[in-house]
């Protein structure tokens, strides 16, 4: 479908999208706020971190208050994670979305009504909670008071973050606005979204060896620096001890940083 070709979507003013991810009350997956207990997980991990990279590197637990600063974009690092992992999720369920609106709709339902039956489907399926119903639910709710359902749906892209969920949206709006086959046009979105997802999931089952492979090797180093401290000690007082000794620890844990950071890029593949 030619609207499905990358430059070609038919996409609304950026300034409207802004405006309608600001006004509505659902969620912006775009980022994610941590709440105090996954605030306070991060925090204990960082610490716990630098005190064992402290300990194992310089032998001065005491130096943790020089590591503070870094704990401010660790936090952001955690909560993009979080909100790149919760977008994800989103995007799977998604296809689970366009297939049970194809399923509705093909037994007769109006698109307006599709929608209240296609979460009711996805209560069943993903649970009550999950973030695609509640889209779902809220989009049907919203059709109810005749705000348009193009109009929601492009707000739902616009606070998404997904291509795909943009890709489906654009379709659905010129489709509704020339009169299109709507049960084909959702058919053909679901199965070009689905092949994508698909694709991802088989590359992520490839990858998930390799990437255990790149956790183990980036802990080795530790693990081999700790058994030594415990097995031998003082075998490595001088590097503890000395000038010359701290600028070579130093070195080697910009290597081990800069080794464990290019493991992860090589591993980290996106579709």
């Amino acid at each position: 479908m030619e609207l499905f070709r990358e430059g070609s979507l038919l996409k609304p003013p950026k300034g409207k999208k802004k405006a309608a991810a600001r006004s509505s009350p659902m969620p912006d997956y775009r980022s994610y706020s941590m709440n105090g207990k996954e605030t306070a997980a991060a925090v204990l991990i960082y610490l716990a971190a630098a005190g064992a990279v402290l300990f194992l590197f310089y032998n001065r637990l005491y130096l943790i208050p020089l590591a503070l600063p870094g704990l401010i974009p660790w936090i952001r690092h955690c909560s993009a994670k979080k909100a790149e992992d919760r977008r994800k999720k989103l995007s799977y369920d998604f296809r689970e979305a366009l297939d049970s609106l194809s399923v509705s709709i093909k037994a007769g339902y109006s698109v307006e009504n599709a929608f209240p039956a296609a979460a009711r489907d996805l209560a069943s399926i993903l649970g009550k909670d999950a973030d695609m119903t509640r889209e779902l639910r809220y989009i049907a709710q919203q059709s109810r008071l005749s705000v348009p359902v193009e109009s929601l749906l492009l707000d739902f892209a616009a606070r998404s973050g997904l291509e795909d969920i943009r890709n489906f949206a654009a379709v659905f709006a010129a489709a509704k606005r020339m009169g299109g086959n709507m049960p084909a046009i959702i058919r053909s979105a679901a199965d070009a979204i689905g092949g994508r997802i698909d694709v991802s999931r088989e590359i992520e089952t490839a990858l998930a060896s390799k990437q255990l492979e790149q956790k183990i090797m980036g802990i080795m180093p530790c693990s081999i620096l700790l058994y030594m401290r415990f097995a031998s000690p003082g075998f490595l007082d001088i590097m503890y001890t000395t000038l010359f000794g701290a600028a070579i620890m130093t070195a080697c844990l910009a290597a081990y940083a800069a080794a464990v950071l290019w493991g992860r890029k090589i591993v980290a593949i996106e579709v």
